[in-house]
């Protein structure tokens, strides 16, 4: 899947198919995916409607959260778990994937705690939950704790125990994202190691829940193009074939998910892609026929309302959007103080840069006569570049494209912009190799290029995104609204190799403080 679908897991539910990602501070969160196949894939909704402390995700929060799901199928239930490194591990469930989810309740707080997986034993009856550890908030990595957790999945049954101490493990780094595992009398652990964009997937089994553990290195890069391989999770179909499914770290793209697949060796381990190495081409599993189909991403915003694909970056408020009876997509004009930087507006509506090249259109139309009123499409990351229509001080609206290098708290202009007739304006980006992404715009009289090619960056463990703003300087009452409409991302008529080499660094902008004290490679 050509976009960042970060840490995925997978589950069978009867044919079906499901899969779940990272969200970290978009709200909905938890995106919930479905095939019959597990080559074509739809976007089907999300199982959390807003992200908890409320406080906490007020703002943008763009790398934390919801990071490295599991999701499991046990009871007639589905079972969502999961590690927000600032607050703890949180587990929601439905009886059906598609309906209602539960509240979020967390099992087990405190910081530091990610990539939690839980495994009902239906061989005895118990139940456990493993977890990783976020050295940038406990002090702590590269081990996996095990617990005894509650039949019902809401509480842990003991103080928990080191089960696999990578420290002791001679190469081992970055022990992280434990997917956990019952078979052929076996507990199993596939976790990956070793930095998501240089490392590997490892397995680890024992006869005890508690270890101790034996480990084996069951898939790295090898000769092949795809760097990493990281964090994934292991499926096994109606018709008795194993499949797993991971990611490749792609720089501004972000984690795009490969499949492979997997047998169990003579001496019991598992064996993935082609003897350990990734496979870009292989025959398709062995499933009956389904059309074509990839998570959608154009928009005619029907009565206002927008598709499954879109999150803001923040939890919504009321005003953010308002329903009508045509098509196009009509955002209030927020008022806020954050006008001069888009990482930190929390009303921007986003979905993910594609992995391909492509070019990204929109209609734009601002209604706002609210001097400083602006709105536009952006391309969004740790930098970001937008175009659109500003309100001006005589009422007249002009077309503007600005830019904001990393850690820069202002933004600059990319262009000089124009008279826009009628408040109107079609945006365009052309994304090409690179994710190196060329702005035009046109008023009326065709496409006109603007400023630069913006090479995009990702955020420190987000994939770059496309997004849909519209804002105001503070004040007093409504600022109107500006409207979107006809939203289209098409393919470009050549597209390269979609696995590239590993990735270099999309941007000349020097990169962050290796220093700085969030989590440095495990993102």
């Amino acid at each position: 899947m050509a976009a960042d679908w970060s840490d995925p897991d997978v589950v069978r539910a009867g044919e079906d198919f499901y899969l779940t990602a990272s969200s970290f501070g978009r709200a909905p969160g938890l995106p919930i995916l479905h095939s019959r196949d597990l080559v074509n894939w739809t976007l089907v909704g999300h199982a959390l409607e807003r992200l908890l402390p409320e406080t906490s995700f007020a703002t943008p929060q763009h790398d934390r959260g919801v990071w490295a799901p599991s999701l499991r199928h046990h009871d007639g239930r589905f079972w969502i778990f999961w590690g927000d490194p600032d607050h703890g591990i949180w587990q929601i469930n439905s009886r059906s994937v598609r309906g209602v989810w539960s509240t979020p309740h967390l099992v087990k707080a405190g910081r530091g705690l990610i990539d939690a997986c839980p495994l009902w034993d239906e061989e005895t009856g118990e139940a456990y939950l493993v977890h990783g550890w976020a050295k940038s908030r406990s002090g702590v990595n590269n081990r996996l704790t095990g617990h005894r957790m509650s039949a019902d999945g809401t509480e842990l049954l003991d103080e928990g125990k080191t089960i696999v101490d990578a420290d002791l493990l001679p190469g081992w780094f970055t022990l992280e994202g434990p997917k956990l595992y019952r078979h052929d009398g076996w507990f199993w652990i596939l976790a990956p190691a070793g930095g998501v964009a240089t490392g590997w997937q490892g397995a680890f089994r024992s006869r005890s829940f508690f270890g101790p553990y034996e480990e084996r290195v069951i898939l790295e890069q090898g000769g092949t193009d795809v760097n990493g391989p990281h964090q994934g999770g292991w499926v096994r179909t109606g018709r008795g074939e194993d499949w797993f499914l991971h990611f490749q770290e792609r720089g501004a793209y972000g984690r795009v998910v490969h499949l492979q697949p997997l047998r169990w060796g003579d001496d019991g381990w598992p064996v993935l892609g082609d003897e350990g190495a990734p496979v870009l081409v292989h025959t398709k599993p062995s499933l009956p026929p389904q059309p074509p189909s990839v998570p959608a991403t154009d928009d005619d915003f029907p009565g206002g309302r927008f598709g499954r694909q879109w999150q803001w970056t923040a939890n919504p408020r009321e005003g953010w959007t308002t329903q009508h009876s045509a098509d196009g997509l009509r955002l209030g004009c927020g008022r806020t103080q954050e006008t001069d930087d888009l990482r930190r507006l929390p009303h921007v509506l986003t979905q993910r840069l594609p992995a391909h090249p492509c070019v990204v259109e929109v209609d734009l139309r601002l209604d706002s006569r609210e001097p400083g009123a602006r709105a536009g499409m952006a391309v969004l990351g740790d930098a970001y570049s937008w175009i659109g229509l500003r309100r001006e001080e005589d009422g007249t609206s002009r077309l503007v494209h600005r830019f904001a290098p990393v850690s820069a708290d202002r933004e600059r202009d990319a262009a000089f912009g124009r008279p826009a007739p009628a408040d109107r304006a079609r945006l365009r980006i052309e994304i090409g190799a690179g994710a190196r992404c060329r702005f035009s715009y046109d008023t009326g009289e065709g496409f006109v290029p603007s400023g630069q090619v913006f090479a995009a960056t990702p955020w420190r463990w987000v994939g770059a995104l496309i997004g849909l703003f519209a804002a105001a300087p503070t004040g007093t009452g409504p600022a109107g609204t500006a409207d979107f409409t006809t939203f289209r991302i098409t393919p470009s008529a050549t597209t390269p190799n979609p696995v590239p080499p590993s990735p270099a660094p999309t941007s000349p902008i020097p990169p962050s403080d290796p220093q700085d004290p969030r989590e440095e490679s495990r993102r």
